[in-house]
This record gives structure tokens, C-alpha cells and sequence, in this order.
């Protein structure tokens, strides 16, 4: 059974709901009306009504089972509401009129459904950088207790093979508390995911086969995530290197001790440049299929997709969101 056909199962009949607040996206809104069809989620779109009833006529669908909210028809009570629970959220921060701007962008009206659990998750970025996704969601539902960061993780998936690489998406500059951070969220990703999780933290060296400033945080991230994780303080292994990682002739050669070494499936890379560049090599000339980026350590499931998303890829990315709301549950 795909990845895909196990999520599905899990969240059928749920009735997980997911806001999407690019509902005049023709991909985002034909995604909307499959996942409804198949009874896996009860989506929300956002946006103009006659603008989605407009891309449905050209499209041929059936709004039957979706669920459409106009802001411009929003009731003035259901406004204040929200802005008030911004203001309380924000903790004097962000002023009542700042409030009511905000509700005005899908965006951010999105993920107060998502906050207010009026939603269990939202999906977006078909149309908005990440930036327009995340900066709501980190300003109203903040990170998860015991995370000071979120992290983009993706699922790399060929055949029977399953790995989570991590952070790919989101934090330039990581330092040894951020990688540790990310080591942990991405062993929780990997669980929603079914994997059981062991955890390369990735460098140019090999249980110190180079000295330099660069391998000095990766140990110390190593030594930093088996704290936070004590659980999984014998899956946690670095500083090594992707050969080391994964090939177990290698993992012999260069860490013989390791639990982790030639048997690793979770892949902490030390930055992001190195983090996107290996997952677009492995998805390119390796010919794994990327799922994600998946935002991790966010207190409710936010996901980002990518502006050249397909109507397959809101799909998939919906299904995940789903399945992340439902263990949060």
C-alpha cells in the first residue's frame, strides 16, 4: 500500500477540515472538490464567490460539498470575534485596526479558522510565496511547546524507499540549537509518516575526520538533540557523512560504532543551501518523488505549497495536512 492510499485511510470519514485560501486558484479549487468527492477531508475555500463559481463553469465542478467563504460577506460579528483573538494572540503586539486589516488577506483570515479551530489545517501558496503562508501562522498559532523554530522537511519517496530530509525550506542560517531543533521535529515527521526514525545530522566529516567550525556544530547539535529527545538519544548520530549515512560497507569503514551509520533514514543537513540542494538532487537524477516542503514544529498543521504546484500536488499536500491534524488530535 502507497503512502498516499495508508493517509487515506487514516482520515476518511474523519471530517478533518482544511481552509484553503486560494479557492479562485483553478488547481487549488478542482483539488478541493476531489478530496470532498472522496469524502476525505470537508474543505473550506476562501475568495470571491462569483469568481469560484466562475472557474467551476469553465471547469465543469460541483460546489456541492464544498464549503465557500467570502470575506466581503463575513458578518460583522464573526470579524470582531477574530480580531479580538488577534489582539489577545498577539499580547498587545498587534492593535485592533492592524486586526482587522489582517482579516481582510486569506491569509491570514485562513489561519485564524486554523487558530480558532474553526479548521484543523490550512493549505496554501499555489498563488502567495512562503512567506505570505508562513508569517501568519507563526505570528497567530506560534510554534509547538518545546520548539523556538519551525523547519521544511520533505518526504523522498521511491518505490519502497522513505527518507526525511530536513531543514530544506525555510531557516538560512542554522546554528547548533536550530539544526538540534530541526533533528527532533523531523524524528516526529517521520513517525506521522511511518517511519521509525534514525537520525544522520550530516557534515563533510566523519566522526571528526576534519576539524573545522562547521563540524564543531554538528557535534554539538548531535550532543544538544539527544537532550531535548533523551527517547532517541540511540537514534541520533553526527557528524556524518551521506556515504557514512547510508551505505553500510562505508558505515563500517568510517563510524563501526554507530547505531545509526549505513542504516539512516532521517537526513539533518547542516544548512539550508545544503539542505535544497540535496533534496533536488535526489529528486532529479535520483528520481525520488519530493512530498513537501512540510512545515514542522508549528502548534497546528500549516503547509506551503509551491507556486508550480499541480492540482495533484494540492492533493497530496492536503492528505498530509490531514494526516498531521489527525495524530495532532
Amino acid at each position: 500500500m502507497s503512502l498516499f492510499d495508508q493517509f487515506k485511510e487514516q482520515i476518511k470519514g474523519q471530517n478533518l477540515r482544511l481552509v484553503f485560501p486560494e479557492g479562485e486558484d483553478s488547481r487549488v479549487l478542482r483539488a478541493a472538490v476531489e478530496l470532498a468527492a472522496e469524502g476525505l477531508v470537508h474543505p473550506i475555500v476562501l475568495g470571491d464567490t462569483s469568481a469560484i463559481q466562475a472557474v467551476a463553469k469553465e471547469r465543469d465542478l460541483t460546489l456541492d460539498q464544498i464549503e465557500i467563504i467570502d470575506l466581503a460577506l463575513v458578518a460583522d460579528s464573526q470579524k470582531e470575534r477574530m480580531a479580538q483573538a488577534i489582539v489577545e494572540r498577539r499580547n498587545g503586539k498587534t492593535d485592533e485596526k492592524t486586526a482587522y486589516k489582517w482579516l481582510k488577506d486569506v491569509n491570514y483570515f485562513g489561519t485564524m479558522l486554523v487558530q480558532l479551530g474553526d479548521a484543523d489545517g490550512m493549505v496554501s501558496g499555489a498563488s502567495h510565496p512562503t512567506g505570505d503562508t508562513v508569517r501568519p501562522a507563526l505570528q497567530l498559532i506560534k510554534t509547538a511547546p518545546g520548539s523556538r523554530r519551525i523547519s521544511g522537511a520533505f518526504i523522498m519517496q521511491k518505490g519502497d524507499q522513505r527518507f526525511v530530509f530536513a531543514d530544506c525550506a525555510i531557516n538560512i542560517d542554522i546554528d547548533a540549537e536550530t539544526m538540534a531543533q530541526i533533528a527532533v521535529q523531523s524524528a516526529r515527521t517521520a513517525k506521522v509518516f511511518g517511519i521509525d526514525p534514525k537520525m544522520a545530522m550530516l557534515s563533510f566529516s566523519t566522526k571528526g575526520s576534519a576539524k573545522a567550525e562547521q563540524v564543531d556544530k554538528v557535534v554539538q547539535a548531535t550532543k544538544l538533540a539527544k537532550e531535548l529527545a533523551p527517547e532517541l538519544a540511540d537514534k541520533i548520530d553526527g557528524d556524518l557523512q551521506f556515504d557514512a549515512a547510508v551505505v553500510e560497507r562505508v558505515a563500517q569503514a568510517k563510524a563501526p560504532d554507530s547505531a545509526v551509520a549505513g542504516q539512516a533514514n532521517v537526513f539533518v543537513f547542516p544548512s539550508l543551501e545544503a539542505g535544497n540542494i540535496g533534496y533536488k538532487i535526489a529528486q532529479r537524477l535520483g528520481g525520488f518523488e519530493a512530498i513537501g516542503p512540510i512545515l514542522q514544529g508549528l502548534a497546528k498543521p500549516v503547509s506551503d505549497l509551491s507556486r508550480g504546484a499541480s492540482k495533484d500536488d494540492v492533493v497530496k499536500v492536503a492528505i498530509i495536512t490531514a494526516a498531521q491534524a489527525l495524530a495532532q488530535r
